[in-house]
């Protein structure tokens, strides 16, 4: 290897690490509200179902920004934006920590997730093209351990400090995070990486290729049959199973420190396997989960049940990331734009559905809903891959390389 192949890999190393780290800030944010739920709820004089409903504002915006930060971000340097990024983020929910009352917050809130429509899939964007080819994928899974680590510490953080010190404080820890991350993303990331522009024509061969289309929906789909009961899991914790705030912080270390486990397993699983047959395999994985949660009556019952789901959970999505980027790298840009669309769709069909469902016929409905949703989103996946199997990609025609769904 020569200096110049040891300093340009010492660098996207170092990148990697910076973008896993944003990605671990970005999913922080994400969960701060579902971790201080019970005290916003307190706080600000609403119900806890009205309360979650700033889970779905977020995830409306996101899914709706995601495509239009894709287009915005074409051909300019990724370290700039991806640090401006984190800066907003970090702005954002510094003023999240200063709303009062819950229409400010919701706003605060809604302004502060454009910045996660932009880093997510721009991040997995820049590893694509930074990334030599056969290691992709992996790449792409390995900055999404960000989001489990986020699960590891940032929940169970998040969800203590607003039980003990209050939900401002919580996301007044997520502002500080966000401008360290920006600060360690511009000192370690090269300038001068730019995603390629995708055309017009592009993103309609994208948009009319069914097998791609329906890969995407998986996300989607999944998405809502997780946030279903994601989203009212301290509720259900306090409520149901009486935990007390220690109980519930460990119980979100506990699904966190899986979640990691799991996403480090699938970096070796896609290698091994394909993105297309791990992603089945976290879809069941967490099928089984929700299959067998009407059997929680105790904490111990729940961090037991909970053991699948949880090594799976993040995994999904770097799974669903890589397996996109694997089928067609010329539409990565595009792709996970829209795939990070679904992701925050599949949030707010999640968070919203729990909520009418909670507020209707009371916990024990969400866990069903979340199940016949996972299963949706297996069957659509196994019919994607049989599609791509036998007719291959509509986008393969335009002069995109022929995938394998593996």
């Amino acid at each position: 290897m020569t200096t110049t192949d040891t300093g340009a890999g010492a660098g996207l190393a170092s990148t990697r690490r910076a973008l896993l780290f944003g990605n671990f800030v970005i999913g922080a944010g994400l969960q701060v509200v579902a971790g201080t739920l019970q005290d916003l709820s307190r706080s600000l004089g609403v119900s806890v179902a009205t309360a979650g409903q700033l889970i779905s504002i977020a995830a409306v915006v996101v899914c709706v920004a995601a495509p239009f930060a894709a287009w915005f971000g074409r051909g300019r340097d990724m370290r700039r934006l991806l640090a401006l990024a984190l800066l907003w983020y970090g702005i954002g929910h510094a003023a999240c920590a200063a709303a009062t009352g819950h229409l400010g917050l919701g706003v605060a809130r809604a302004l502060s997730m454009l910045a996660a429509a932009f880093f997510t899939p721009q991040a997995a964007a820049a590893m694509v093209v930074m990334s030599p080819p056969r290691e992709r994928a992996s790449a792409i899974a390995f900055i999404f351990i960000g989001w489990s680590a986020s699960a590891v510490i940032g929940a169970p953080v998040s969800s203590f400090v607003g039980e003990v010190l209050g939900w401002r404080h919580a996301f007044g820890l997520i502002a500080g995070l966000a401008l360290l991350a920006a600060a360690v993303l511009w000192r370690s990331m090269p300038s001068g990486v730019k995603t390629p522009p995708v055309s017009a024509a592009a993103w309609k061969a994208a948009l009319r290729d069914p097998a791609l289309m329906a890969v995407v929906l998986v996300t989607a789909l999944q998405g809502a049959g997780q946030f279903t009961v994601l989203s009212y899991f301290l509720p259900f914790c306090k409520q149901v199973l009486q935990a007390t705030a220690a109980q519930v912080s460990l119980a979100y270390l506990w699904f966190g420190a899986l979640g990691v486990t799991g996403n480090v397993l699938l970096v070796r699983l896609v290698g091994r396997m394909g993105p297309g047959r791990s992603v089945n395999v976290v879809l069941c994985a967490i099928a089984a989960s929700l299959a067998c949660w009407p059997l929680v009556t105790t904490m111990p019952a729940l961090l037991v049940v909970i053991v699948p789901w949880a090594l799976a959970c993040f995994a999904s999505n770097s799974a669903q990331q890589a397996r996109l980027g694997h089928l067609a790298p010329q539409l990565t840009p595009a792709l996970m734009a829209m795939n990070t669309s679904a992701i925050y769709l599949g949030q707010a069909l999640g968070a919203a559905g729990g909520g009418a469902l909670l507020a209707s016929n009371g916990m024990g409905a969400l866990s069903w809903a979340g199940l016949a949703w996972m299963l949706a989103a297996l069957a659509l996946s196994l019919w994607a891959a049989r599609r791509i199997k036998v007719h291959g990609l509509r986008y393969a025609t335009t002069g995109g390389p022929q995938a394998v769904d593996r």
